[in-house]
């Protein structure tokens, strides 16, 4: 009496069935879990809770017990499936016991209903293999499967990419934008590639794909440039429309490696590369990659070390009105003071820094350097325009304009004695931001010039769309200029636009008296070169301007020079 006031008063489910498989006992707890109404179930067959694909394994098993065998299942807690009275199917787990009673075989169960328990554990399995943002792969699980193909001696392609500008949709937007963008972009991916291709976000705003059944590049070069093209169409986040750049490096297994690490690492060399090359660029990996990524990876380390103990110093090279032989300015040029080479010039090392963390790093301290001679050249009565060279990563980065008003206030000086450098090929990355940027600064009051201009791909109209105080024409128009010639005519015509949208003209790569008085003829009037003197340290730059020009500057100007020098 007291086990049946057990039976009944417990929440845990119990059912009994005789050998013929029908249920003799359900206590209340059993009816309720399954639906049914007490005693409900009493009389009917067990495979009314049992799934129609599981019948029939249930079926046989039971006949086996009945024939004498010892139930496989006895005393153990098995995970299964069952079925609730409406047809709704639910994980259970079963403990099974079998008896004997009056010579006929029994079975009991108890039962516990699971569905929490597989809930969370779904939930944890998200939370090991999904990212949480965007229901994509996680970074593990894309590895996990990257290695099962691999290890399978499947063929497929490895492609990483990279948002262009996702950090400025952060600072601009608010990280709940960016976060809806990066939803955005996990549905786009999917929808674009099928589904075959399993898609991961690795963190951040990094993505990556795999493409199985891929085995040369050409064929993951034709989905790369699909993607570029699909992500030309701007996304409508929020209410604002964001128009998105990507970055994409690929490899190809067994190609590019046959092992997951060794071909995530070659998919990133490439990824590196397109980021340094651009926006919406694509590049493929190659050997030689990783052996410039080495050889890079050294040398930074060794010029990190070398800013951080003084070998960098930053040299100055004169600006001429070449028709008076005025010093009207000059450039900072960094060089490195290297202990065993020698003082080393930018094209020795800047290549190594690309887009790494320290080229910013650099770049502000060439900045303040320049800014800091600017305030000596005040302070002695001699002020000079400086003209610095910004890097890539300084003109995107965000805090560009404030880094630069906060030098001026420090060293008091005169805005208009400053003016920042850009080639016309960054702008070109993102012109819509870049016009933002050296508008910023213009309104900080510093100068703007496009340098090595010609060299690049900007048209002629981005020298009006842009608030620029000054051009700089590229030293490859000075060489070899012939009267007639059609790099005559290109460069007259360059000086004359320059000139008339009232913007400073100076011309690169000096070398020659005749280079100079060719120019001024053009109507170019202000130049730098080595006819005017080589970059030097601040405290040289007069005497070296003298000691360029003195073979030809007239009396009175070698006069001017001298008291400029003293």
């Amino acid at each position: 009496m007291m086990i049946a006031d057990f039976a009944h008063a417990t929440d845990l489910s119990l059912i009994c069935i005789d050998a013929e498989g029908n249920i003799r006992f359900a206590n209340p707890a059993a009816a309720k879990l399954f639906d049914y109404e007490h005693d409900e179930m009493l009389g009917q067959p067990i495979t009314l809770i049992i799934p129609k694909r599981m019948q029939g394994a249930h079926t046989a098993g039971l006949a086996r017990v009945a024939a004498g065998e010892k139930p496989n299942l006895g005393g153990k807690a098995v995970e299964v499936s069952a079925v609730k009275k409406n047809g709704t199917e639910f994980p259970i787990e079963i403990t099974l016991s079998v008896w004997r009673e009056n010579g006929q075989v029994c079975a009991g169960a108890i039962i516990k209903d699971i569905s929490e328990r597989r809930e969370r554990e779904r939930r944890l399995y998200r939370l090991a293999c999904q990212d949480t943002l965007t229901g994509l792969h996680n970074r593990h699980r894309f590895i996990e499967i990257l290695r099962t193909e691999l290890e399978a001696g499947h063929s497929l392609a490895l492609i990483l990419l990279d948002l262009d500008g996702f950090k400025d949709v952060n600072d601009t937007h608010g990280h709940i934008v960016g976060d809806s963008l990066l939803q955005a972009v996990s549905v786009r991916l999917p929808y674009l590639l099928g589904k075959t291709a399993e898609v991961a976000r690795l963190g951040g705003d990094e993505f990556a794909i795999l493409l199985p059944g891929v085995h040369e590049p050409g064929m993951a070069l034709a989905q790369a440039d699909a993607i570029i093209r699909a992500f030309e169409v701007p996304f409508n986040v929020g209410g604002q429309v964001l128009d998105l750049g990507l970055s994409l490096g690929f490899a190809v297994a067994p190609l590019h490696g046959t092992d997951g690490e060794e071909l995530l690492a070659a998919a990133d060399f490439a990824l590196y590369r397109a980021k340094a090359a651009g926006r919406r660029t694509v590049k493929m990996f190659d050997t030689s990659m990783r052996q410039d990524s080495m050889a890079n990876r050294i040398k930074r380390d060794r010029l990190r070390q070398g800013l951080k103990q003084g070998e960098l110093v930053v040299h100055y090279q004169p600006q001429v009105a070449m028709g008076s032989r005025t010093l009207i300015g000059a450039e900072a040029l960094v060089r490195w003071q290297h202990p065993e080479e020698g003082l080393l010039l930018p094209g020795r090392f800047l290549p190594a820094l690309e887009t790494s963390v320290l080229a910013l790093e650099m770049g502000w301290w060439i900045l303040e350097t320049a800014c800091q001679q600017i305030e000596t050249y005040c302070r002695s009565g001699k002020p000079l325009k400086i003209g610095v060279n910004l890097f890539p990563s300084q003109l995107w980065s965000p805090q560009i304009c404030n880094r630069v008003s906060d030098l001026i206030n420090q060293y008091q000086f005169n805005p208009e004695l400053l003016e920042l450098e850009v080639t016309e090929t960054v702008t070109l990355h993102d012109e819509d931001k870049a016009f933002k940027v050296l508008s910023g600064l213009r309104e900080i009051g510093v100068g703007i010039a496009f340098d090595d201009f010609g060299t690049g791909y900007a048209s002629l109209s981005s020298l009006q769309r842009y608030p620029l105080t000054t051009l700089k024409i590229d030293r490859s128009f000075v060489r070899d200029l012939q009267a007639g010639s059609r790099g005559l005519a290109i460069t007259r015509g360059l000086i004359s636009m320059s000139n008339d949208l009232g913007l400073q003209t100076i011309v690169e790569g000096i070398e020659t008296v005749e280079q100079q008085d060719t120019m001024l003829a053009l109507g170019c009037l202000y130049g730098q070169g080595f006819l005017y003197g080589k970059a030097a340290a601040a405290d040289q730059l007069p005497n070296s301007l003298t000691t360029a020009v003195n073979t030809f500057v007239p009396e009175d100007f070698r006069k001017t020079l001298c008291t400029l020098s003293s």
